[in-house]
């Protein structure tokens, strides 16, 4: 492992607690009810997270002959959850974001368990020169779990204790979490400037292209599977979105070379997702619309998720 910077040791971990305690103020037990109650597109779209995301990492590292700590990183961020931006994301592309907060939420808690069994993976099978000896899996899972779901859990623990002071903070919280991930990133574009600027194109090229085809087989397999379009939309943007701090956070645990893909992915990763939602946000409207009016002729409540909480 490289010698620890400050970044790495207090700053990065500090953002990340930031980041994952503001998601908590904004959740609440139902959005984890949900897989329960409302399983299929839950569990469909944790499954292309957990599944699909890591193995596209896999066959897109492979397909631009990344060097083997680049493609380790960019399988590191392909394990990592879906984002708090994607729910914002899918809000904007009137797509369903109540599940959308439900992917986020569950799939940051199982973040303990997916990183480090995909890290170990792909370690293994790129042969990384000098992070074979560095990785233990339960030490990273252990890890993983103090920076994710710990501050997630704190957070969730003070929105049930003082409910109204958590949502009149809430995006006060957002505010300050979005700038500290944007500090994150410009420090890890720093810190391996010569790694990125190396590899540059090679890295944007296969951040664009795991990107796209993330977004479009699960927007694909959501829509054979019978979802509806504004489920998803909601299951392509949390497949789109992931969360790069995690990635960058467990990259500066491991070897900061890691972080270099998550550094990378950021710019396409906004860009094809607002392309994305605007494209998906007039269909969506139609469909929304004619849901309530249909709820509306039936003496019904509207459709869930029109007035979502992000």
């Amino acid at each position: 492992m490289e010698d620890s910077s400050t970044f790495a040791t207090i700053a990065l971990p500090l953002a990340l607690v930031l980041i994952m305690g503001s998601l908590g103020l904004s959740l609440t037990p139902g959005d984890f009810r949900r897989v329960f109650t409302q399983p299929r597109g839950v569990l469909i779209g944790l499954g292309n997270l957990v599944l699909l995301s890591p193995l596209l990492a896999f066959g897109v590292a492979e397909a631009f002959g990344l060097a083997a700590v680049l493609a380790v990183g960019l399988v590191l961020l392909g394990s990592s959850p879906g984002g708090a931006t994607a729910n914002l994301f899918t809000h904007l592309a009137k797509g369903e974001t109540a599940l959308a907060v439900s992917m986020t939420a569950v799939s940051s808690v199982l973040a303990a368990i997916v990183i480090p069994l995909y890290l170990g993976l792909a370690i293994t099978h790129f042969d990384a020169p000098g992070l074979t000896d560095d990785v233990e899996v339960i030490g990273i899972s252990a890890r993983v779990f103090a920076i994710t779901v710990v501050p997630l859990t704190i957070g969730m623990w003070i929105r049930r204790r003082r409910t109204e002071w958590a949502r009149r903070h809430e995006d006060r919280a957002k505010i300050i979490a979005i700038s500290a991930l944007a500090i994150v990133i410009v420090i890890a574009v720093i810190d391996e400037f010569e790694l990125i600027q190396e590899n540059f194109t090679t890295l944007v090229f296969a951040a664009l292209a795991f990107n796209v085809a993330a977004m479009t087989m699960s927007y694909t397999i959501s829509r054979v599977a019978r979802l509806t379009e504004r489920q998803a939309t909601a299951v392509a943007l949390e497949l789109g979105i992931h969360n790069g701090t995690v990635a960058i956070a467990v990259a500066a645990l491991v070897d900061t070379r890691l972080a270099a893909p998550a550094a990378v992915y950021t710019l396409p990763m906004f860009i094809n997702g607002a392309l994305f939602a605007r494209a998906m946000a007039r269909r969506n409207a139609a469909a929304l619309a004619q849901a309530e009016a249909g709820a509306a002729a039936a003496g019904e409540p509207a459709a869930a998720g029109a007035a979502p909480r992000i």
